[in-house]
């Protein structure tokens, strides 16, 4: 993950996922993407947050849609607004949310 986030962001770390958008624009009834998820800082980050791996995998995939939709979370008011939403979807699914969930539970 970390070569891939150096090689398409420039960014000397890991990252928990990464979106590529694939869609072609001269087809908007079509979205393409490739959604690319690290395990190992999934594992890290679930056991931080205190819930099972599945459960933060889940947020990292539903984290890549948002920004195929057009949410960035590179600026901190955009980052809460994406948060919510991420919540708000997690709940949907009948799923507790991850970042409105008390400090207890993270």
């Amino acid at each position: 993950m970390a070569a891939l986030n150096r090689q398409y962001h420039g960014q000397d770390h890991t990252t928990d996922v990464l979106t590529f958008n694939l869609t072609d624009p001269s087809n908007s009834n079509c979205v393409e993407a490739d959604i690319v998820v690290c395990f190992d800082e999934a594992t890290r980050q679930a056991a931080r947050r205190g819930h099972q791996v599945r459960m933060e995998i889940l947020l990292y995939a539903v984290h890549g849609l948002l920004h195929l939709a057009g949410y960035d979370d590179h600026v901190s008011a955009e980052a809460n607004r994406m948060h919510e939403m991420e919540d708000q979807l997690l709940t949907g699914l009948g799923l507790p949310p991850v970042y409105a969930a008390p400090e207890t539970n993270r």
